[in-house]
This record gives C-alpha cells, sequence and structure tokens, in this order.
C-alpha cells in the first residue's frame, strides 16, 4: 500500500513539474511578445513626434505670416486715420 501511495505521489509530482515548466515557457513567449509590442509602440510614438514636429513648423511659421500682415493692417488703419485727420484740418 505505502508503495503504492509513493509511485502516486512521484506521478503527481512530475506531472506538475512538467506543468510548471510548460507554464514557465509560456510565460517566457508572453513576456517576449509583449517586449515586442512595447517596442514597435514607441517607434509609432517616435514617429507620430516627428509627423507632428513636421507638421507644427510650417504651422507657425503661416502663423506668424499672418500675425504679420494683421499687424501691417492695423498699421495702414492708424496711417490712413491720421491722413484723414490732416484732410480735415486743413
Amino acid at each position: 500500500m505505502s508503495e503504492a501511495a509513493q509511485i502516486l505521489l512521484y506521478i503527481i509530482i512530475l506531472v506538475l513539474t512538467i506543468l510548471l515548466i510548460v507554464l514557465g515557457i509560456q510565460v517566457f513567449f508572453i513576456l517576449r511578445d509583449i517586449r515586442k509590442t512595447v517596442t514597435k509602440t514607441n517607434k509609432v510614438l517616435d514617429n507620430t513626434e516627428e509627423i507632428t514636429d513636421s507638421i507644427k513648423r510650417p504651422l507657425s511659421s503661416l502663423s506668424a505670416l499672418i500675425m504679420g500682415l494683421k499687424a501691417g493692417s492695423s498699421l495702414m488703419k492708424i496711417i490712413n486715420k491720421g491722413e484723414e485727420k490732416d484732410k480735415e484740418d486743413k
């Protein structure tokens, strides 16, 4: 009876050991896939940053141009008002 119990315990220990080894291998593969995914995500984020920077530069130049035109327009209005006052005074 005790030999049967020992054999049964050895079989259970062997099966559990095999299951734990298989589980460890699966965890290794999952972690490797997660690492690859994180690396790819990092590359996508880097590319997104480059794209937004390349879009931001021309837009900031355009904004500066528009602000310059607006300032010039304001200056022209001031000059025109001054000329109108000079004509009224004469």
